[in-house]
């Protein structure tokens, strides 16, 4: 990871991309560290299985800022050598995926109901997860955009959503093959990796960004770029409401896929890219024109700054969580302990929600001085 100071002042396209950017992880933070996910209010929780919640945006909208971003720097990239754009592609794709094995991996070793220390080998930890499949989509995104004329990606991308769907019901379980251990994402993983190296937080092994479930998160990437390219080709009037419009159709169409091929986070289903493409267009169009063309910009300096340094806060948001929960407390985690003795009083659900709001103030608060530091972690 490299540092740079200082960054480069804004354009107000860039102002919007901050904003969402940092909506996003905001969001993010709030939802990955609830006082107690059993009180948690049902919008912050991600659907069980089919269905779909608030929650259940942010993912995807992590991945569509990635392509929102490369739709800035494809100007630099038409300045560069091929070799030199396909290295800088492949490293920063090597460097997310590490930083997300190493997050699932760190402490490097776990505590046993008593506290007692226990060895965590890589024979047992995670391969996929939040990073390794923003690291896989943006990689793979990223060549298929700077190789491939953008209606070729665009008819790839359509393909791949359509593939997934007939892959899915002709190599899952035939009895049940849009369930959690009869689809065939699950078998594909645990043939490839095997179980121990999968999620486990469902109480079996299954990892909701396995290997083959990547395949139509590419897309939300795709799009992600294809909507900064409008953006800067149409930045007025016109250009927002077709963003918008654009948005409410896909929103319609995986509305409507959804009886078909139903809307699952866990599984990524195509469905659920197009919905949630076409709400993040919604989104994006609407902070377009907020901030371009009313010029309301005062309220965003708190989204700002969790968006000028998002890779470096989500990583802080995550590994101190683990710190957290690994610190013994009085028979607690002290990250269990500081929700039962400060939040709880508040009620169950309601300091549950105070907890991670605190939380993500905290985060908050290292990138506010990352900020007035200047200083702005970029991989």
């Amino acid at each position: 990871m490299a540092t740079s100071i200082p960054a480069p002042v804004s354009s107000n396209r860039n102002l919007a991309l901050d904003v969402f950017r940092g909506m996003t992880l905001c969001f993010m933070i709030i939802v990955n560290t609830p006082g107690n996910e059993a009180t948690s209010f049902s919008p912050l929780l991600h659907a069980r299985w089919n269905g779909f919640t608030a929650t259940d945006l942010v993912f995807p909208s992590f991945l569509f800022a990635v392509g929102n971003s490369m739709s800035f720097v494809w100007k630099k990239w038409e300045t560069w050598t091929t070799g030199h754009v396909v290295w800088r592609i492949i490293k920063r794709t090597a460097i997310i995926f590490l930083l997300g094995y190493l997050m699932y991996w760190f402490p490097f070793f776990r505590l046993d109901k008593n506290h007692h220390i226990l060895p965590f080998p890589m024979s047992e930890t995670r391969i996929m997860g939040v990073l390794q499949r923003i690291a896989l989509c943006y990689g793979i995104a990223s060549l298929m955009i700077y190789f491939l004329k953008e209606k070729t990606t665009v008819i790839i991308c359509v393909i791949s959503l359509f593939a997934y769907w007939i892959i899915l019901y002709v190599f899952g379980d035939p009895a049940n093959p849009l369930s959690m251990r009869g689809n065939a994402g699950f078998y594909f993983d645990r043939w490839l990796m095997g179980e121990k190296h999968m999620y486990h937080g469902e109480g079996v092994a299954f990892d909701p960004e396995g290997w083959l479930s990547t395949l139509p998160a590419i897309s939300n990437v795709v799009a992600g770029y294809l909507a900064g390219k409008w953006i800067q080709k149409k930045s007025d009037y016109e250009g927002v409401v077709k963003l918008l419009l654009w948005g409410a159709g896909l929103m319609v169409c995986g509305y409507f896929w959804d009886l078909l091929f139903p809307i699952n986070k866990k599984l990524w289903t195509s469905s659920y890219v197009v919905y949630t493409i076409g709400i993040d267009c919604v989104i994006i169009g609407s902070l377009v024109y907020l901030v371009q063309l009313k010029g309301k910009i005062e309220w965003t300096y708190f989204f700002r700054v969790f968006g000028k340094n998002t890779l470096f806060v989500y990583l802080l948001s995550e590994l101190l969580a683990i710190v957290l929960l690994t610190i013994p407390m009085e028979n607690l985690s002290f990250y269990k302990w500081l929700y039962n003795n400060i939040f709880i009083y508040a009620g169950a659900y309601l300091g549950s929600l105070l907890f991670a709001l605190a939380y993500m103030l905290l985060c908050w608060a290292v990138a506010y001085w990352l900020d007035k530091k200047k200083i702005y972690i970029k991989v």
